[in-house]
C-alpha cells in the first residue's frame, strides 16, 4: 500500500489555498503589522514584575539582604525599557485602528510605564493583605510562603493588580494579555478593569469570573466558580459597553461556590451568599442568601447474585 505523501505539487496547492484565506481578513491576521505588542515579551515582563513583588519567587535570581537593592534596580531598569517599548506598540496599534495621526505614542508609553513602576510599593502592600487574607481564611494554610508559591489566587490577584494600573492609563491590549495569561494558568478570570479592595481571597479559585465593571470592597472572600457577570448585550445596544454592567460587592462579603451574580446589582456589606444561587437583584447589608431547602434521597441498590 502506498503511503500518502505531501508532494511538492500538493504542498504548493495547499499553500495557495491557505494564502487565499488571508485576503480581506481583519483582526486575525498579523501580516505587515509591526506596531503590535509581542505576547511573549509581555509575559517575560510580567515575570520580572512578579520577581519585584515577591523577591526570589521565580528562582531565576539568588536574592539576599545584601544584593536585594541591586537586583530590584536592575529589574526596574529592564522593565522600564522593555515595557515602554511594548506599550508604545500598543498605542501605535490603537492609533492605526482609530486613524489617529497626532498622538505622541512614545511619551504616552513612558508615562504609563512610570505610573506602573511608581505604584509597585502600593501593590506590594495590597498583596501582603491578600496573602494575609488567604492565611487567615484557609485552615489548611501552613505559612505565607506556601500561599505565595502554591496558591493560584495569589498569581491571579498579583497579575490583576499590575494590569489594573495599566488599564487606568488606558493602555490597549497589554492589561488583557496579562490577566488572560493568569486566567489560563489559574482558572481565575479577573478583568483588569475591575476595582478590587484590600484583603481579597479566592479559595480554590477555578472557574471564578470577575467582569470589567465589577467593584469589590475590602475583606471579600470568594470560593470556586463564583461569577460576577453582565446581562447579555443585544447587538443593537453595544453603546452600553462603557456603562456599569457588573455587580458591586461591598466590604466583608463571603460568596460560596458556584454562585452567579448577574448585572449591575449590589451585595450589601457583611452579607453571605450561599453556593449555587442565582442573583439578579440587590441584596441588603447583613443578609444571608441560600438555595431553598431540598431533600436528599438515598435509594438502596440491590445487587443480583449469580
Amino acid at each position: 500500500m502506498k503511503k500518502n505523501k505531501l508532494t511538492s505539487r500538493r504542498m504548493e496547492k495547499l499553500v495557495s489555498e491557505i494564502a487565499q484565506t488571508y485576503k480581506g481578513d481583519t483582526g486575525i491576521n498579523f501580516i505587515d503589522v509591526s506596531n503590535l505588542p509581542i505576547r511573549r515579551k509581555i509575559l517575560e515582563i510580567l515575570e520580572l514584575l512578579t520577581e519585584v513583588l515577591f523577591p526570589g519567587y521565580t528562582g531565576t535570581r539568588t536574592v539576599t539582604k545584601s544584593n536585594i537593592s541591586f537586583i530590584v534596580g536592575d529589574i526596574l531598569c529592564q522593565v522600564y525599557t522593555e515595557l515602554s517599548e511594548q506599550i508604545e506598540r500598543a498605542f501605535q496599534y490603537q492609533c492605526r485602528i482609530k486613524k489617529c495621526d497626532g498622538c505622541d505614542c512614545r511619551t504616552m508609553a513612558e508615562k504609563a510605564t512610570q505610573h506602573l513602576l511608581m505604584q509597585l510599593p502600593k501593590i506590594r502592600e495590597l498583596l501582603k493583605g491578600d496573602v494575609g487574607a488567604a492565611f487567615g481564611g484557609d485552615p489548611a494554610a501552613k505559612s505565607f510562603e506556601e500561599i505565595v508559591i502554591s496558591y493560584p489566587c495569589i498569581m491571579a490577584i498579583a497579575t490583576y493588580r499590575i494590569a489594573h494600573e495599566l488599564y487606568l492609563k488606558q493602555v490597549p491590549l497589554i492589561p488583557r494579555i496579562m490577566t488572560e495569561c493568569a486566567h489560563s494558568r489559574t482558572g481565575i478570570d479577573i478583568n483588569p478593569g475591575a476595582k478590587i479592595g484590600k484583603n481579597f481571597f479566592v479559595d480554590h479559585g477555578t472557574g471564578v469570573v470577575v467582569g470589567e465593571t465589577s467593584v469589590i470592597g475590602d475583606n471579600v472572600r470568594f470560593y470556586q466558580g463564583v461569577s460576577l457577570i453582565a446581562v447579555s448585550i443585544p447587538k443593537k445596544a453595544q453603546s452600553i459597553k462603557s456603562a456599569k454592567r457588573h455587580p458591586t460587592i461591598e466590604d466583608d462579603v463571603t460568596i460560596y461556590a458556584e454562585a452567579t451574580i448577574l448585572g449591575n446589582v449590589t451585595i450589601g456589606k457583611g452579607s453571605v451568599i450561599g453556593g449555587n444561587v442565582w442573583i439578579r437583584n440587590s441584596v441588603p447589608p447583613g443578609t444571608t442568601v441560600s438555595m431553598a431547602k431540598f431533600e436528599t434521597l438515598y435509594k438502596h441498590r440491590k445487587h443480583n447474585k449469580e
